[in-house]
């Protein structure tokens, strides 16, 4: 706003020379005294083309030719600060002639401004006088503008733009904002009083409009605060703020109040394409409200703020600052009840297990599109308290949590999370960056099972106290892609209980798998596992159940993605367990879908492990058949050899060793026979 107080203020006196010199004085050096007059009150170049023409009838007035005001200096751009095609100024004479100046009206033909905020955060539109002062008429001299002080006296009884273009530009951010069709209205009739401004214009075919009423203008001229109203709308949204306001430095105080109903058109309005939210984040309502503070460098400071979302209400204190990229809002907020089904992708028709036809009965996990591009416009860092959370899948107690956003990725650090009689620790990611992922690092303890699970899967029958360790992660724009490309690992334990609807000892007793349905069940003192998760698959090696009267070890894959199952069983019932249960393992598989999981005996397992123990056992009596055939061929031999040649092989030496011994034994005595014999013959 400070170029358009400085303007107004400096042509108020150049209208006193143009109209004062008009007659006397050749257009172009008219034109030349304006531009430099111009040039020392705001710094900036003033070019007049063509003719400077005067109007006598039916007011005074003049009309120039093509008008620009030149861009900062440090601009690399070729294009104005302003540009129209002319100006149109008419007069009050009769007070021109008393020393006043009263201006009827402004009007520009199709005007251009182009608005632009350096890296550093200079704006083009703020001024720095140039050097000299500006003269206030034939010989009279007004202080030189350095700052909002000492503006030159005037009214203005109707400023009109019509058609303009106006173009916005961040080179910190990048943002390029365009308003197309600007008509704009500004009225000061008395310098001294109230100002009004009411302005429309079509952002991203968007239709926005603005009015705003101040209170005395020539203080809100000398920068002082005043008190201010403004009314904003951008399609369906409006923003309202009643208080004080001024512009040296920036600054405002008062009530806000904020309906945000159409969230695409805000988006819109901004060059950035944002969904509308879901269900409990502002589908059908969303509104703000509270004490507003602005401060001198732009940053918004919300206190006793009350955020209406949907069917949700928080209330806290919010703060609002522009962050290196986009805007970043921090604060505290509370709440009591807090519904975001909406989360879940189906709003209200999320049934129990997150099924569209309901729990285990579902053909398959909700398919409609989660939209997070929201996480895109605003960086958080936010702490949440409330009394109950319901994400239409799961519903938690009193929660506690802080929430950072950066860069469209959200971190829900829990600090603490009460569900299901339990207690849940860790972090929640939910990632919008590139598409959308969920994943994390979480603790259950001591959850009920039985409700959770309902919640889950709309499967209650398991009763115990459940704790898992759990690090997950998943990809997809739905709940039914980010289930079926789920990956992770864990480790589950559960206390004492019961599974409701298969007794496995009675199937063990009886081998007989009608042991199903209701009034059967399975009590049990542990159950616990290690697991994987890969492709939306659950895998487990070392499942382990201790019963009273059985233990079972378990394996396999529950299909978390396409909910189905494929697990084997291996129960074994204790000796003295009950009749005819002594010993006994039948191994038990379980296939299906969880809406309809099919329970057998294995006896294609059995019959495996039977021919394997049978082949084993044929395999040992094979062995010990020919060990003892070679002990006997061994004592046969030892026997003959005995019989017929002497030789008996002592306890360490083979009958080969033997033999090899008795016929060294006969060749030395056959040898010392003939050695005799030659000797003797001497």
């Amino acid at each position: 706003m400070r170029w358009v107080w400085r303007a107004l203020a400096g042509l108020a006196v150049l209208v006193l020379i143009l109209v004062a010199g008009v007659m006397m004085i050749p257009a172009d050096r008219i034109a030349r005294l304006a531009a430099d007059q111009f040039e020392k009150a705001t710094g900036r170049a003033l070019q007049i083309e063509g003719e400077v023409s005067p109007r006598f009838w039916p007011v005074l007035g003049l009309k120039t030719g093509p008008v620009t005001i030149a861009n900062a200096a440090w601009s690399d751009s070729t294009v104005p600060l302003f540009a129209a095609d002319s100006v149109t100024i008419e007069l009050n004479a009769s007070a021109l002639l008393g020393g006043d100046v009263k201006i009827l009206g402004i009007t520009s033909q199709r005007p251009r401004l182009q608005l632009e905020r350096s890296k550093s955060g200079e704006a083009n539109w703020e001024f720095q006088p140039g050097a000299g002062a500006i003269t206030g008429g034939a010989g009279d001299t007004a202080p030189a503008m350095t700052g909002p002080a000492g503006p030159t006296a005037f009214t203005l009884e109707r400023g009109l733009i019509s058609g303009a273009t106006l173009r916005y530009i961040d080179h910190g951010t990048g943002q390029d904002l365009v308003l197309d069709g600007v008509d704009a209205e500004i009225s000061i009739p008395d310098f001294t009083g109230p100002f009004t401004l009411t302005a429309r214009a079509v952002a991203s075919g968007q239709p926005l409009s603005i009015s705003a009423e101040g209170g005395v203008f020539s203080a809100f001229a000398d920068g002082r605060v005043v008190p201010l109203t403004l009314d904003l709308t951008i399609g369906q949204n409006r923003i309202g703020f009643v208080g004080r306001g001024g512009w040296a430095p920036r600054a405002a105080e008062g009530a806000l109040t904020a309906s945000l109903s159409d969230i695409p058109a805000l988006g819109a309005a901004f060059g950035t394409a944002v969904s509308a939210p879901p269900a409990g984040f502002g589908a059908e309502r969303l509104s703000v409200t509270g004490q507003v503070v602005l401060d001198e460098k732009g940053a918004l400071y919300l206190r006793g703020a009350e955020i209406l979302a949907d069917n949700n209400r928080l209330l806290g204190d919010l703060d609002l600052s522009q962050g290196e990229a986009r805007p970043k809002i921090s604060g505290n907020l509370r709440a009591d009840a807090l519904d975001f089904r909406g989360l879940s992708g189906g709003g209200d028709r999320i049934a129990p297990g997150g099924g569209a036809a309901g729990g285990m009965e579902a053909a398959g996990w909700p398919k409609d599109h989660i939209d997070v591009s929201a996480l895109g416009l605003i960086d958080a860092n936010i702490s949440l308290a409330a009394n109950s959370v319901d994400l239409g899948v799961v519903k938690f107690g009193e929660t506690r949590f802080m929430l950072t956003i950066d860069r469209a990725r959200a971190v829900f650090d829990l600090r603490q999370l009460a569900a299901y009689g339990g207690a849940v620790s860790g972090e929640f990611v939910v990632n919008g960056r590139g598409g959308l992922s969920v994943g994390g690092t979480l603790s259950l303890v001591g959850l009920d099972s039985a409700p959770l699970m309902q919640d889950l899967a709309g499967w209650d029958r398991m009763i115990t106290k459940a704790s898992l360790n759990l690090k997950f992660l998943g990809i997809g724009n739905s709940i039914d892609e980010i289930m079926r490309s789920l990956k992770g690992d864990g480790s589950l334990t559960l206390g004492k209980g019961e599974l409701r609807g298969l007794d496995i000892a009675g199937m063990l007793r009886r081998l007989d798998t009608s042991y199903v349905g209701e009034g059967q069940k399975t009590i049990f003192d542990g159950i616990a596992g290690t697991f994987t998760i890969l492709d939306g698959n659950l895998t487990t090696s070392d499942l382990s159940l201790v019963a009273p009267y059985l233990t079972a070890s378990g394996a396999g894959r529950i299909g978390l993605g396409g909910r189905d199952l494929d697990m084997r069983l291996r129960p074994t019932a204790f000796p003295g367990g009950g009749e005819g249960t002594g010993g006994v393992m039948v191994p038990l598989r379980i296939t299906g879908s969880w809406a309809d999981p099919t329970y057998r005996l294995d006896l294609e397992a059995i019959a495996r492990e039977k021919m394997e123990a049978e082949a084993k056992a044929a395999e040992e009596r094979l062995k010990a058949e020919a060990k003892e055939a070679e002990a006997r061929a061994k004592a046969e031999l030892e026997a003959k050899l005995k019989s017929e040649l002497g030789i008996e092989a002592a306890a360490e030496e083979s009958l080969q060793d033997a033999a090899k011994r008795r016929a060294r034994e006969a060749v030395s005595q056959e040898a010392g026979r003939l050695l005799e014999g030659i000797l003797g013959g001497n």
